[in-house]
C-alpha cells in the first residue's frame, strides 16, 4: 500500500479482525466471533456465581438479561450462526445461566425457560430478523433496501396468496449467501399474516409475533424453525 508521501508499506495478513465490535475471518463464517462472545458471557456468569450467595428466578433473570445476554446478541443480524456447533455454544450459555437458579437445576432446559419466562436465543434471533426486515420495508431505516430485500412483483389483475409485502425468492450458490438476512428471512416473512407485516409499530409487532408463534418461544430445536 502506498501512503500520501509515496512510501510503500506491506500490509500484514491476519486470520481474524474486529470491526464495529464483530470479529470476522477470511471465510466470513463468524465462528470466531461466536467463540469470543461465548467466552465473555461465561466469564460474566462466573462473576455472578462468585458474587451472589443467593439467586432466585427474578434476580437471576435480571442479571442475565442485563449483563450476559447482550454479549450473545450484539450484531447477530450480521453474524447469524450457520453451524450447529455455534448454535449449541450460544444456547449453552443460557443453559448454564438457568441452571444456576436453585430449584431449577434438575428440570429440562425448556421447562427452565418457561419458569423464568426466557425465550430461547434461537427464537430471539428469529424474532429479531422479523423486526429488522419490518424496519427496512417500512422505511424506519433511511436506506434503499431493494438490493437485499426485494419485494415480490405482482402482475396486474393476478391474485396471489399471502400478504402485501411478500419478498422475492432469489437463487444462491453458497451456504454463506443463504445465511444472509435477505435470503434466510424470505420463507418466514412470506408465511406471516398481513396483520403482523403491516403492523403500525415495532412494539405491537413484537407482541403480535409472540402470539403468532407461542409454540416456538421456548424451543431450541432447529427443526422447529424450518419454514
Amino acid at each position: 500500500m502506498q501512503d500520501s508521501n509515496g512510501n510503500f508499506h506491506v500490509l500484514q495478513e491476519t486470520t481474524e479482525e474486529k470491526d464495529l465490535g464483530i470479529w470476522t475471518d477470511p471465510s466470513l463464517k463468524f465462528s470466531v466471533h461466536i467463540a469470543y462472545a461465548v467466552k465473555k458471557a461465561n466469564q460474566i456468569l462466573g462473576l455472578i456465581r462468585r458474587s451472589f450467595t443467593f439467586l432466585d428466578i427474578n434476580l437471576m433473570k435480571q442479571l442475565y438479561t442485563v449483563m450476559v445476554r447482550p454479549h450473545l446478541e450484539y450484531g447477530n443480524v450480521v453474524w447469524h450462526p450457520q453451524f450447529k456447533k455455534d448454535l449449541e455454544l450460544l444456547e449453552g450459555v443460557q443453559r448454564r445461566a438457568t441452571k444456576m437458579v436453585p430449584g431449577l437445576h434438575n428440570l429440562r432446559y425448556e421447562e427452565r425457560l418457561r419458569r423464568m419466562d426466557l425465550p430461547s436465543l434461537l427464537y430471539r434471533r428469529l424474532r429479531g430478523d422479523v423486526i429488522e426486515t419490518y424496519k427496512y420495508l417500512h422505511g424506519i431505516y433511511n436506506i434503499n433496501c431493494s438490493l437485499f430485500l426485494s419485494l415480490s412483483v405482482r402482475d396486474s389483475g393476478v391474485s396471489t396468496r399471502g400478504h402485501s409485502l411478500k419478498l422475492q425468492k432469489r437463487n444462491y450458490k453458497s451456504v454463506l449467501r443463504a445465511n444472509v438476512l435477505g435470503y434466510r428471512i424470505v420463507n418466514l416473512w412470506n408465511s406471516l399474516p398481513e396483520d403482523i407485516v403491516s403492523d403500525p409499530t415495532v412494539n405491537s409487532l413484537n407482541g403480535r409475533f409472540d402470539r403468532h408463534c407461542p409454540h416456538l418461544r421456548y424451543s431450541y430445536n432447529c427443526e422447529d424453525f424450518k419454514f
